[in-house]
This record gives C-alpha cells, sequence and structure tokens, in this order.
C-alpha cells in the first residue's frame, strides 16, 4: 500500500450512528497514518468532519435534509463505487456494509476485496437460499474480518470459511476525556438506581424487554432509567412508557455524540438485544467502570464478560431474569464492584493500537 498507485476504497453506504459507525472512523483515521491514497464512499454526508482531512470522501449529490431507505442508499453508494473502479483499476475495497453486493461486484469488475460482518448471523441468515448464496460469496474475499471469537466460531462453521478476528478497538483515552464534559441532564436523583440503555430505536435491540422489566420492579426500587438512541421504533417505546405510567422513571433522548457524559452519570448501563457482533457500548462502559447487565446474545457480550465474570448476563427476551438482576444488583452495588475492577482490567484484549495495526497488517497483505 505504500504504492500510491494502489488505492485503498472504504465502503459504507448508510451511516447513521451506532457501534460500526464508530468503529470505520477510528480505522479509516488510523489507516490514513499510514497509507496514502484513501477514499470513502458513502452516501451521508453528516460524520465527515470525523474523518482525517487526508481521506476523500465520496458522497451522493441527494440533500441530506430528507430520508431514504437503506437499499437507496446501497443502491446509489454502489454506483459511486462502480464509476471510481473504472476510474483507478488498481484498488482495494474494505467493505463495511452490503457486503453481499460489494462482493459481487468485485468479481464483475475485478478488484479485490476484504469485507467486515458486523453482527451475528443468527440476526440476518435464516434463509435457506441467503445462506447458500453467502457460502458461495464468502469465498470470493482477501479477508472476512469478524469482531469476537465466538462470531468467527458461528460465521466460519456457517459459511465454511476462514474469517480473522480483530476486535473493536477502544480508545479509554477519548472516552475518559469526553466522559468529563458537563450536561445539562437534570434526571437522575443522588439516591436512585441510575440504569442507561444506548442503541438504536430497532427490534434487534428489544427495548421492551427492558422496559417490560422496568414496569415490573417500578414500586420495589427508587429508579431511573436513561434510554438513548433513534430509530424507528422510537413512537412505539414512548407509546410503552406512557401507557404504562413510567414518564417519570423513563426518559428517552436522542442520539448524542458524545454518550460518554451519560454513562459516566450512571451506575449501570444494560443491553437487551437479540444479537450482536462486539456491542462497543459495553466495552465504553466498563472503561467508565460501570457495571453492565447485557443478554447473553450471539455473539460478543459473553466473550466481554467473560461468561459472566465481569457483569450479569440473562437469557434473551427473559423481562423477568432481568427484573431480578437489577434488583440483585442494586441490593449488593459494593459487592459486585469487584467485578467492576476486574472488567476494567480486562480491556487490555481491546487495545487501541493493537487492534487498529491487526488492520492495517490485514491492508497491507491483501495488495
Amino acid at each position: 500500500m505504500e504504492n500510491s498507485e494502489k488505492r485503498l476504497i472504504l465502503f459504507m453506504p448508510s451511516m447513521e450512528g451506532g457501534g460500526v459507525e464508530k468503529n470505520i472512523v477510528i480505522i479509516a483515521n488510523y489507516l490514513a497514518k499510514n497509507l496514502k491514497n484513501i477514499s470513502l464512499i458513502t452516501f451521508d454526508k453528516k460524520f465527515n468532519k470525523k474523518f482525517d482531512k487526508k481521506i476523500k470522501i465520496i458522497n451522493s449529490n441527494y440533500s441530506s435534509q430528507k430520508k431514504y431507505s437503506k437499499y437507496f442508499k446501497y443502491l446509489i453508494s454502489l454506483y459511486l463505487l462502480i464509476k471510481e473502479i473504472i476510474k483507478t483499476k488498481k484498488t482495494l475495497v474494505f467493505c463495511f456494509q452490503a457486503n453481499m453486493y460489494c462482493i459481487i461486484l468485485s468479481k464483475i469488475f475485478n478488484f479485490k476485496i476484504i469485507v467486515r460482518s458486523n453482527s451475528s448471523p443468527s440476526g440476518w441468515s435464516n434463509n435457506y437460499f441467503k445462506n447458500l448464496i453467502f457460502k458461495i460469496l464468502f469465498k470470493i474475499p482477501k479477508f472476512v474480518i469478524v469482531n469476537s471469537y465466538v462470531f468467527k466460531k458461528e460465521i466460519d462453521k456457517k459459511f465454511s470459511i476462514n474469517s480473522k478476528v480483530i476486535y473493536n478497538p477502544l480508545n479509554t483515552i477519548t472516552i475518559l476525556q469526553k466522559s468529563r464534559k458537563k450536561t445539562n441532564l437534570k434526571f437522575f436523583n443522588k439516591n436512585d438506581l441510575k440504569l442507561i440503555n444506548i442503541a438504536r430505536f430497532t427490534d434487534q435491540k428489544d427495548h421492551l424487554t427492558l422496559l417490560k422489566a422496568i414496569n415490573k420492579i417500578k414500586n420495589k426500587l427508587k429508579i431511573k432509567l436513561l434510554i438513548i438512541g433513534y430509530g424507528s421504533n422510537e413512537k412505539m417505546i414512548k407509546r410503552y412508557i406512557y401507557e404504562n405510567s413510567l414518564k417519570k422513571i423513563v426518559k428517552v433522548i436522542n442520539y448524542q455524540d458524545n454518550p460518554y457524559q451519560y454513562i459516566k452519570l450512571s451506575d449501570c448501563l444494560v443491553l437487551t438485544s437479540l444479537f450482536e457482533g462486539l456491542p462497543n457500548v459495553l466495552l465504553e462502559a466498563l472503561a467508565l467502570k460501570k457495571f453492565v447487565i447485557s443478554t447473553d446474545c450471539p455473539t460478543g457480550p459473553n466473550e466481554i464478560l467473560l461468561n459472566g465474570k465481569y457483569g450479569f448476563l440473562f437469557k434473551v427476551g427473559d423481562k423477568n431474569q432481568l427484573a431480578n438482576l437489577i434488583i440483585k444488583y442494586s441490593k449488593n452495588k459494593k459487592l459486585y464492584n469487584k467485578k467492576i475492577i476486574l472488567a476494567y482490567k480486562s480491556l487490555q484484549r481491546f487495545d487501541f493500537n493493537n487492534c487498529c495495526n491487526k488492520y492495517l497488517s490485514l491492508v497491507r497483505s491483501a495488495t
């Protein structure tokens, strides 16, 4: 990649805010410090300023004020990719999204490709024909990257491949710095058990299980829950809060560019996902020495929390178990501080420079 004639294109059609977006920003900026001739193709413009100025950003010409479907963004971004490939034949594409379509284009236009799969196949590959297509297509990329070892075991078995594991790079210094910024939030009280959930408002994140657990214990504990996110299920979430008289103890706010200042105010982060890859928000909470309660979903939480050594795990969708674990933590907070310390020490596995350098090595070896 030192040869400036060779071009690296990072491909992420839809950037709306979340774990994958955080990772592509971190990885892209690290690569830009070590490589030349890097471009990023994305439909959305709102995250452009987060990327290193050395990276050439190629956006669509569509208005950023309107909402477009994910597949429309894919279509336009794939068209932009084709235009760039035609202009520069010597290209390596690093795909973070729309993997299937990008792999097909790599065969048609004969360019090298690396793909990063972001979430467990159990969430997106339950269709027989889709599985068959991916089993064929995943043989084509130079590398298929996943972000946990359980994820690797699952995807390798399902599609008969040999994926590469690179953990999400965790920049604890940046997280700590941003957590020190003050917020005007006046919601948590001193004697409350302060819970926080940060996730897109989608079915995958299963906010209803969390809200049902809170509804079950609302008269047993002094409790407050802050939910941060965005997405199509926002009305459903707010309707449940209203219909179950939870407005005084549950607050919903929009996606925050700096969630760390809110995590810092909390006692415990709760994740209720049906499936994941390696959820960044768990790592960020542990970096701020907060207790974590998470579903034991495929994949990531179990690996991060080491089968419950560093936090609580509960069965996906089990509101009763979650409710009991929240009560359990509230009654023994000092006891479970030991888990927080152990969890914090375990974060060396996600060392920023080590993980980023693994990406750099794979990119260099793919050319």
